[in-house]
This record gives C-alpha cells, structure tokens and sequence, in this order.
C-alpha cells in the first residue's frame, strides 16, 4: 500500500450518486490519474489518498484509491489554487492571488482564526470577510458531515440535503429518528428512510416506522392526485408493506390524528393540509359567490350594442352563446367558461377582456405554467403571468404541500376581473393561494377544458367546481368554421365523445402509422423530429414534442430520452457533460423542473449581457436548455423558454430531467406546434380516454401517432379513466344545507 499527496488538477468522471471518480492528481509537477471511491471532492482540494498503481492497458499507469481524506494545503501555490479553484464562492484565481500574497503559509490558518484580517486585502470589504470565512468554516462542518452519513450509505446529494435541512443536529436525528428524513426533507420518501434506518440499528416494530410508512403511503396516493383514501385501503397497503395487524395499525392511525398529521371523517384519511384546503376552497368560493348585477331588458340591449362595437372593430361575428357568456359575467362573481380546441373559448375571452375594459376596469390575466401564460398573452394580446407570479410567491415547508403568497387575505389582488386560463391544470393548494387573495365582489372568471386530464397535484378542482352546480358555467360545443378543417380539432372532439377516428397518412395535420416493434418507432421518431417536421410545421427541432403516457419501459420518458438525447444531441469533446441520477446531462439539453423550487434565483438579461430583471422561483414542468456545465463552480447554468436564466448547483440536478421526450401528464397547459406519441405496449392502467385526449390537443400544426391502431381504439372505447379521491364538490354542497 503506498500514500500520495497533491491537489486535484481536474476531473475526468464525477459519479455523483456512487461516488465513483477518475481525476488527475498534481504534485510538484508530477501528474497522476486516480480512479475509486471518493466522494464530495473538489477541484483544487489537497487530498492524501492510500492505495496501489496500476497498469491500464490502454490508459497507462493508474493508481487505485483505497483511503482518501482532505488536508490542509501544505505551500503557497497549493493554497492559491485551493481558493481560486471556485470552491470558495467569491473567489477568483485573482483575489486568491492577493490573499495569498498578503498571508502566504498563513492564509487558511488566518480564515479561520482571523478571519478580519482578509479585509487588509485590497478588494475585500469586513462584510466579504466573514463570508468566506463563514464558507470555509461551513465546508468543514459538512464534510465532517459527510464522513458520518457515509458510513450508512448515503449518497452525497441526500448528505448535503441533511445537513442543510439539521445543520449540526442532525447526528442526533439520526441516532433517535431517522425516519424525520422523510416528514423533513423533500424527495425523501419511506424506502429510502427506512433503509437508513435499518442500516442504523432502528427496530422493525418501532412506533416511528410504523408512523413514516402510513404518512408515505398516504403522500404517494397525494403523489397521483388524491386528496385523501378511504380507510380500508390505507389498512391494505400498510399491512402489505409492514405485515404488521390492523390493531396497531390503527393506534397509530389514531396518533397522527391527535397530533393533526391526518384527518381522519367519515373511513375517508387525509394529510391534514388537503383537508384544510378543500374545506377552505367550499368557504372562500361561497364566500365570493353573489350575484353583481341584475340585467334588464334595457341593460341588454346597451350590453349588446357595445358588443357589437367590439365584434364591430375586431371584424368578428358573435355567437349567441358567447354573448351568454358575456352576460354570465356581467350578472356573477365567479363564473366557468368550458369547452374544448376550436370551440371559441379565446374569441370569448377576448370579448370578456374587452367588454370590461370598456367600463373602466382592472383586469388580470393568469395561468398555472409560464407556456400557458405565453399563450394567453398572444391569444389575448394583455399581458399574462403565471398564478405563482400573480400571488407573489414568497417560499414554502413541508414540500409543495405549504407553500406561502406574499398576496393573500392581508394583501389582496387588487383587481375587477381576474381570469384564469388552463384552470384545469389548478390543483387544490394552489386555488386555495388564488381564493385567499380575492376579495368579494371581484370577478373571478375560470377557463378551461374539463376533459383534459387533472392537475400534476392533489385534487380536480375544475371538474369538482362546475359537478357542483352551485357557480354559473356555460360549456361551449359547437366547432366553429374556422377550425373545421383541423383534423386534430375534429378528431380531439370525436375522441371526447367516444367515436373512434379514421387512422391513416392522409390527412395533413393528424397522422397514424401503424409500428409493431419499439426500434421502429424510435427510428421513425427521429427521422421525422429531425429530417421532416421541423421544415413541415416551420418549427424549431427543441419546439416538437415526443409526448408518451408513461415514465418507464421501452418507450417511456426515460428511455425515449437516452435515443433522442444521442441522436439529436450527441457527445462531442466541447459538450461537458455531468451525471445525475437517470441521465447524463450535455451542454445542448433540453430539459424540464420537475418539481417547485420557490428559492431558485433566476436571471434575465438584455443586450451586451446586462441584466434587465431577477427574481426568486422555478416551477414544475418549466422547460428550458442548458447553456453551460461548469465543473469549477460546480454548477450547471439552464435558459428557459421565457428567457430567465438559473444555476443549478450540482447537488440540485436532482430537480432536473431530459425534456426531449416527455409524459402527456406534465405537457398540460402547453402547446407545440408538432406533437409525436408513441402507443405501443401502453399499460393497461394507463388505456383511458382523457389521457389520449390531452395529448392529442397538445399539437397546433401536426398531431402523429405511431404505434398499435388496436391501443388507440382501445383507448378511445375507455372512458373509465384514473378516478381521484377528491371531496371538494362535497364540501362545497355541505354548505348549501
């Protein structure tokens, strides 16, 4: 066994998740490739590794670590590149230079003593000072850290996920109550808990994992839209998970309702924030339900004669029901307007926004996804955000499950009309936010397609509101002339309606080919994404959307993404690449937030790189482009679609995902001007009407089906679909008694 010492010049494979890395060690000169287990380094670091050398037929002499650990860096030159490395946030290889300079040997001994003397240094103010030396006492703390939760496994993402979330008291959670990790810490779930758990000593039949598991099972059935679950099959899956007997299940049932962690009415359980939600939404919506004006027959007629004038200056003609529309408006606070592609909702929206503005009012426009926003504000030509950006989001706990709006019942929308496109993509934490905000006698009008498939989140708030009767609500049916000729539009209706669809080539904007085998339709796929569709629908290649029902299999998201990812984005030595869980992401990716992150800064910047706004928040199903992996600062910077730039640290990458191919679920609210979708060996679960439906009114110009004609049919026939237990419809009728 033979000891080196040096600092790490450069990596030339990092594996995040096993800690498996290949770098270049440098010491006086003399460069040594090192291969093995060593987790958390960084450029730049000294390091003393133990191990053996080898010869590598085809990469020469290696050595092969057995023991690592960091040290102090012994010279002046390994200080300097220590701190210039990018390690220290702050530090450039210039100012490390003049620290250097000033302190020589001393410097890190002067961090971390005295840390004011950096302000001596030109360029450093007292303030900076202490920061670094806050960073370098931190980075001492975590690895520290890390040394301690490896011994149970645990990866180095979830590691620096720990000590952020306990800081130095995380050794006695993990001691006592490992199973916090899951209630705690977001992306932590029961499996990976209780494998830690056990790891450590924790007792099979302990109360704390009987607890976490029954909290897990119920934050998965959260997971796939359900509000609550009905007793019994909380007993089913607790007692197929732990083999434990209903007696105990229940005393522990029992004891996460009295510590208000369940609501538990009626054999139906909920995690107590969707039963509050629910609840609160039924108040708050007939709190702001009340008739506003009462229209004679003379108010008609000038309420006509204005919209006349409209359609008049816009050169279009009124529909009898979108003139009911208008009315419904005129005479409700709240009000629903449903209908499917080509029916007229935008044209409606526009003589709503118009009509109101005429009067003199304030109006707001929202969506929950920036793509969605995009698009009302093209259709409408007003301005349109998103509903977190309406609502000012200002952080969250606990997951996506509490999330706080600095616009609320103390500070409310100031506004007359507030309309809300895409409103079924709404889940219910999110309308609960919405509702707190409005005050009565502001018009909240909700737009969209019922059909479609519900909210990513818990709850079917647009389905659960108009199944209520209790608000008005006007569907509209009828195709207007202008959309006739769509295929996509006439075949999204006959799918709705359950009526099977000529499939074939030769229509020009709706396309079935019949593919029997996965290899097939992946060349196909590729072929048409980058030799045909992008000159056929003037499209960009990142603009098409490969949309498939599910995340695993052949041809599921993750592995649809590995072909399009090689065959549209290959590697190329001046692409850096960087590994996180499922995927290795390239500089040249497309890729998509998967999940809320309420404290990511962005950035937006206008000519010569100079930026022109900033602001806090990315959100699930944001798509976007990675501009650069920069393995000095450890970060991977990403352009999404509305421009606004973000960092990723690389510990975050977690929250990313290839967006080259993605599930129909997370397209809703978006629209792409070419739409391919794969149906072949579709789970039986997943054969339902609502979901071909939504991905087929995802496509403006080209809609191509490839796959088994069978499975399409099949699907249309399936009305069924993947119910949710929600209770908001009930809530809502509880208090008309």
């Amino acid at each position: 066994m033979e000891t080196i010492r040096g600092y790490i010049e450069n990596f030339i494979h990092q594996n995040p998740i096993n800690g498996y890395n290949i770098f270049v060690l440098s010491d006086k000169g003399k460069e040594t490739t090192c291969i093995g287990n060593s987790k958390d380094l960084q450029i730049g670091e000294t390091v003393e590794l133990t191990g053996e050398y080898f010869e590598d037929a085809v990469y020469g002499k290696e050595f092969r670590i057995k023991t690592y650990k960091v040290v102090p860096p012994a010279d002046k030159e390994s200080i300097e590149r220590y701190l210039g490395s990018g390690a220290i946030k702050g530090i450039g290889a210039a100012l490390a230079a003049r620290i250097v300079k000033e302190f020589g040997k001393e410097t890190l001994n002067i961090i971390e003593n005295e840390p004011e003397r950096l302000a001596e240094v030109k360029g450093i103010s007292m303030r900076r000072a202490m920061e670094i030396a806050v960073q370098i006492e931190e980075k001492r703390d975590l690895r520290d850290a890390m040394i301690f939760l490896g011994q149970y496994y645990i990866s180095q993402a979830l590691s620096v996920k720990i000590f952020d979330t306990y800081g130095q008291s995380l050794y006695t959670v993990m001691k006592e109550n490992p199973y916090r990790l899951a209630e705690d810490i977001s992306g932590v779930g029961f499996i990976t808990a209780d494998t830690i758990a056990r790891n450590i000593g924790i007792p099979e039949n302990s109360p704390q994992r009987l607890r976490c598991a029954l909290l897990y099972i119920l934050q998965q059935h959260a997971g796939e839209g359900h509000c609550y679950m009905p007793l019994p099959e909380l007993f089913y899956e607790a007692r197929k998970m732990l083999g434990t007997d209903d007696e105990t299940i229940q005393n522990e049932i029992s004891g996460l309702a009295i510590d208000r962690k369940i609501i538990v009415r009626d054999d139906k359980v909920y995690l107590a924030p969707f039963f509050y939600a629910e609840q609160n939404c039924a108040r708050l919506l007939n709190d702001l339900n009340m008739p506003l004006e009462r229209l004679t027959g003379e108010d008609e007629e000038i309420l006509l004669g204005r919209l006349k004038t409209i359609a008049d200056a816009q050169n279009m003609v009124i529909d009898p029901i979108q003139l009911e529309a208008v009315k419904e408006c005129v005479k409700n606070s709240i009000f629903i307007l449903s209908g499917g592609p080509g029916t007229g909702k935008t044209t409606t929206i526009n003589l709503i926004i118009k009509y109101f503005l005429g009067l003199g009012h304030d109006i707001m426009l929202a969506a929950p996804t920036g793509r969605a926003a995009k698009r009302m504000s093209e259709a409408t030509g007003y301005e349109a955000v998103t509903l977190h950006r309406l609502l000012e989001v200002g952080g969250q706990t606990d997951g996506d499950s509490r999330t706080y709006f600095n616009k609320n019942e103390d500070s409310p929308l100031e506004a007359d009309v507030i309309i809300v496109d895409e409103a079924s993509m709404v889940d219910i934490m999110l309308f609960q936010g919405l509702l707190k905000a409005i005050i009565p006698g502001t018009r909240l009008i909700l737009v969209g397609d019922a059909a479609q498939l519900p909210s990513v989140g818990p709850g079917q708030v647009l389905r659960d509101v108009i199944d209520s009767g209790e608000f008005s609500c006007i569907k509209l049916q009828r195709i207007f002339r202008q959309a006739e000729g769509s295929d996509i539009i006439v075949n999204a209706h006959k799918i709705n309606h359950g009526e099977q669809i000529v499939l074939g080539t030769d229509s020009k904007d709706f396309l079935f080919l019949e593919r029997e085998s996965t290899r097939m339709i992946i060349e196909h796929m590729i072929w048409m994404m980058r030799d045909k569709l992008p000159g056929y629908c003037n499209a960009n290649l990142y603009d098409i959307a490969v949309l498939t029902p599910m995340r695993k299999g052949a041809l599921g998201c993750i592995e649809l993404n590995r072909h399009l990812q090689q065959a549209l984005n290959p590697p190329s030595p001046e692409k850096r690449e960087r590994i996180s869980g499922d995927f290795i992401f390239r500089e040249g990716d497309k890729v998509m937030q998967i999940k809320n992150n309420y404290k990511l800064e962005w950035s937006i910047y206008g000519r010569f790189g100079i930026e022109v706004a900033s602001g806090l928040g990315v959100f699930n199903g944001d798509t976007g482009k990675i501009l650069e992996i920069n393995e000095a600062s450890q970060s991977v910077k990403v352009e999404f679609d509305d421009k606004k730039i973000v960092e990723y640290p690389f510990n975050a990458l977690d929250e990313l995902e290839m967006a080259y191919a993605i599930t129909i679920h997370k397209s809703q609210g978006s629209e792409y001007p070419a739409v391919i979708m794969p149906l072949l060996d579709v789970p039986e679960i997943m054969r339902y009407r609502n979901l071909l439906y939504t991905g087929i009114t995802r496509g403006k110009k080209c809609v191509v089906l490839m796959g088994s004609s069978g499975i399409v049919r099949e699907m249309i026939d399936n009305a069924s679909g993947r119910g949710r237990y929600t209770s908001l419809k009930d809530r809502i009728l509880e208090l008309r008694e």
